[in-house]
């Protein structure tokens, strides 16, 4: 994001050259309703298929209507953005969009911008959720290009990431449909138990993690940690492990042992406690206090607790208690302390995981190939979307 000069000579400007900044609108949660007039853009819906929240008319100030043609950017997580089309909704707070101004094609912008979204993210500390400033999405800069210029970019990169959505598309279906398969699967194994059930906290001790920030200075020692976003469903992501300077004493408190069964405290609801096994891949490890772990004792097979986390009754209930925010869903050590599961003796655990595992085996497998497929395919886009913005492809001979 500097005044260097593109392959085919453009300099650079300003997003607040290009487009005007509009911020949400604070609406009061009264007025939200399932069948009012107007539906709500909250961080959640930029992704979504289907609106959840909608808002009376008489309640959204004429600032705050997004129209089809605006660049919509989360401010909080993880600073996603849409050029919208999907007609007239309310933009709720934390949630801003970027109107071009005349002589700038509005999908150039929504093109140019996302991956300085993304630096900007991952430049931004926090120990909580990372929050976007208008100011900082306003100073953006990206090639400055005539609207001739713009137009044949994006109408390019529209041919060209059409064919690479559709495959990504048909990748994420496939993995919608394994997905499913394996839910039915753990839940059809665990229908097989009695129905006596107890609570987690009277078989297993759970740990919390290292807060960041305020606990340690740079004098202590620096020890890699674990987030909410390296512990994915069933399998812990080490592909980008972040550090926190804490005390030696702090760090036992929070350090992991191979066999803990690690969850995290939420975010999105699909977050709420997702569950992972650390195998102790690196040692010393610690975990952040947004990621619990749990040591099992003699009673409790962690790898049945694992698959447990996965089965629908686990999921019910996380949703039914989870603790909401305005944007975000979170659980906390006491509700994870009160997760009911199945009782029963460790052999018949340990029989019923194996069997299962045997099953999931061939849809895990399946599941990882689309996922690698689709990060390749996304790689690519990515690489295109520079390529073509920054002029190192000339899309008139491309076209």
């Amino acid at each position: 994001m500097n005044d260097s000069r593109t392959s085919n000579g453009a300099g650079h400007h300003r997003v607040a050259q290009l487009a005007v900044l509009i911020n949400g609108f604070p609406f009061d949660s009264r007025v939200f309703s399932s069948d009012a007039d107007v539906p709500l853009v909250r961080i959640r819906d930029l992704k979504a298929s289907e609106f959840e929240t909608f808002v009376p008319r008489e309640a959204v100030p004429s600032s705050a209507f997004v129209r089809d043609g605006d660049v919509v950017i989360g401010m909080d997580g993880d600073f996603n953005s849409v050029l919208w089309n999907r007609g007239e909704a309310a933009l709720n707070q934390r949630v801003c969009l970027l109107r071009a101004r005349s002589g700038v094609d509005p999908r150039y912008l929504a093109y140019a911008i996302p991956p300085h979204l993304q630096e900007i993210n991952e430049l931004t500390r926090s120990t909580t959720v990372k929050h976007l400033a208008a100011g900082s999405v306003r100073a953006i800069r990206i090639p400055a290009h005539n609207y001739a210029q713009q137009r044949a970019i994006a109408d390019y990169l529209d041919r060209e990431t059409a064919q690479i959505d559709a495959f990504i598309a048909k990748n994420q279906e496939l993995i919608n449909l394994l997905t499913e398969r394996r839910a039915s699967s753990i839940d059809d194994a665990f229908a097989s138990l009695d129905k006596k059930l107890t609570r987690l906290k009277h078989l297993a001790r759970i740990q919390t993690g290292v807060t960041l920030g305020g606990e340690g200075d740079l004098d202590d020692p620096e020890w890699p940690y674990l987030r909410v976003a390296n512990v994915q469903v069933g399998r812990v992501d080490l592909s980008e492990v972040k550090t926190v300077r804490v005390s030696e004493t702090r760090a036992r408190q929070s350090m992991l042992n191979p066999g803990d069964v690690l969850m995290t405290e939420g975010g999105d609801r699909d977050k709420l406690g997702r569950g992972a096994m650390w195998s102790g891949e690196a040692e010393p490890m610690l975990h952040q206090n947004h990621v619990f772990a749990v040591r099992t004792g003699d009673h409790l097979d962690a790898r049945f607790l694992m698959r447990w986390l996965d089965a629908s009754s686990s999921r019910e209930y996380f949703e039914a208690t989870a603790v909401q925010t305005t944007n975000l869903a979170s659980t906390n050590k006491t509700l994870v302390g009160n997760l009911p599961l199945p009782y029963c003796a460790v052999p018949t655990q340990v029989a019923l995981v194996s069997e299962l595992d045997r099953r999931l085996q061939a849809i895990d497998v399946s599941i990882d190939v689309a996922r690698r497929g689709i990060s390749l395919a996304r790689e690519r886009r990515a690489a295109l979307i520079s390529a073509a913005v920054t002029g190192k492809i000339d899309v008139r001979e491309a076209a």
